[in-house]
């Protein structure tokens, strides 16, 4: 089943095929430190770490202490894990098995 996005267009379809092309991590860094700022960069990491938090259980409280998330960032993810479009899921749950995989 295709999802269909209604922010779907050409360029954000060329910026994704690009991110796919993404061999590793190191090439994550160079490739996103150049087309994001700082602030932008952490702003995502910080919200991916927010869902991990939230998805196990985590309180507003322990996740603001731990990622510096504002509760108006936390109530954001929330309302994408319960509504969005369970991009967050499929990605902590590929997370997830492969630290599995490790151990």
């Amino acid at each position: 089943m295709g999802y269909n996005s209604k922010l779907k267009d050409s360029l954000l379809d060329r910026l994704f095929e690009a991110i796919l092309m993404l061999k590793d991590t190191e090439e994550c860094y160079r490739f996103f430190e150049d087309i994001c700022t700082v602030a932008e960069l952490r702003a995502l990491a910080q919200r991916l770490e927010v869902a991990k938090m939230l998805e196990a259980d985590c309180t507003y409280g322990e996740i603001a202490a731990a990622t510096g998330a504002s509760t108006a960032t936390i109530s954001r993810v929330k309302r994408c894990l319960n509504f969005g479009a369970d991009g967050y899921r499929l990605v902590l749950e590929r997370l997830a098995s492969e630290k599995e995989k490790d151990l």
